[in-house]
């Protein structure tokens, strides 16, 4: 009588022995979540809280990379997109990036009362040495968007030696005429706030497309639950005063202008290049772009910004991908309409001096 034997696999539920974990491994992974999700804090100045979140290890012997956004934005919808691009980690990584909030614009706010006095963008400018302070920073880099570019002008302008750098898109550093405060009257009556703030962010052809980007942003601002708060804020940047920038009397650090070829604040940042000192400041005007460059093309935006760090003495050995392909290829570079205009984007760091190198407006177009 014969047997056959069966192979017959068994398999272990829980393996005998589990290994162990690896505590260094799940540091790492739980700083990594830290820095993705960023620390958030809430700290105190002279004209209220404001909400800031951190990214990065905290190293003060460079300058942080400081954000302020636009109206009808938090740091998230302003900067998410352009912080998160790929080409972008190489400079997330070498600099701590502090986003600010203007108050009451973080998500989740509480909304404010009827008839609170919120500050005036002036103020705004004013809180920011409370947080230079509270993370120990001696200097920074700033990135503002439209509101926010006028309230990072108006800080650096008032504290010249904490600011190392400027990147402002669709600054406006004029006041509202007689002329723009009727039709904001008029536009006030005819148009809801979400309409407002969005032809302030959006250009006329990104209207006429109803791109999904303009569609995103009217669904998030109409159904905002602190939509009085963004209001507020609405109505303090529309009551700024003119920066009164002029050659003699400028901003004194290197600065970069950013505006879309479509954007609604072209001519606004044009001017405001025309007031600013030609050795220090690039301006990069973008085709094809509408209001949101950063949003829009984040990967143009952020191979100008490492030439721009790298003019400051910043992150030398960074590898210039796109744009240096584009002197043939995809971006084209030409003198602005003042003719020929020299910069100089040197200046000392911990990291050592760069020479300085020529400027120009570059008009980006692919």
């Amino acid at each position: 009588m014969t047997t056959e034997l069966q192979e017959i696999a068994i398999t272990e539920e829980k393996p005998l022995l589990p290994s162990r974990p690896d505590p260094i491994k799940e540091a790492e992974l739980a700083a990594r979540i830290l820095l993705d999700q960023g620390q958030e804090h809430s700290i105190e100045t002279p004209h209220g809280l404001l909400h800031v979140t951190v990214h990065g290890t905290g190293n003060t012997r460079r300058p942080a990379i400081l954000t302020f956004h636009d109206v009808g934005l938090d740091h998230k919808s302003c900067f998410s997109t352009l912080f998160k691009f790929e080409e972008m980690q190489e400079i997330v990584k070498s600099f701590t990036v502090v986003h600010i909030d203007a108050p009451g614009q973080e998500e989740g706010a509480a909304t404010y009362p009827l008839g609170y006095q919120y500050a005036s963008v002036e103020q705004l400018a004013d809180m920011i040495p409370a947080v230079l302070q509270y993370f120990n920073f001696r200097t920074v880099i700033g990135v503002g968007v439209g509101a926010g570019a006028y309230v990072l002008s108006k800080f650096t302008l008032s504290s010249p030696d904490s600011v190392e750098g400027l990147v402002l898109i669709n600054i406006d550093a004029n006041a509202r005429g007689w002329m723009d405060w009727a039709a904001q009257k008029l536009t006030t009556l005819t148009s809801s706030l979400t309409d407002q703030i969005l032809s302030h962010l959006f250009s006329q052809e990104e209207f006429s497309a109803n791109t999904e980007l303009l569609k995103c942003h009217r669904e998030r601002i109409s159904k905002a639950s602190n939509l009085y708060n963004i209001e507020l804020f609405w109505r303090s940047y529309n009551s700024r005063r003119d920066l009164n920038m002029d050659r003699s009397s400028t901003l004194k650090c290197p600065v970069m202008l950013v505006v879309g070829d479509q954007a609604p604040h072209e001519e606004a940042a044009v001017e405001c290049n025309s007031k600013l000192d030609p050795t220090t400041t690039s301006f990069l005007k973008m085709a094809d772009a509408g209001g949101l460059p950063q949003l829009t093309q984040p990967s143009k935006l952020t191979e100008a910004f490492k030439y721009f760090i790298q003019g400051m003495g910043y992150m030398a050995s960074s590898c210039m991908t796109r744009l240096s392909r584009s002197r043939t290829a995809s971006l084209t570079t030409s003198l602005s309409m003042e003719g020929s205009r020299s910069r100089t984007l040197s200046q000392d760091s911990q990291s050592g001096q760069m020479p300085p190198s020529p400027s120009h407006t570059m008009e980006v177009s692919c």
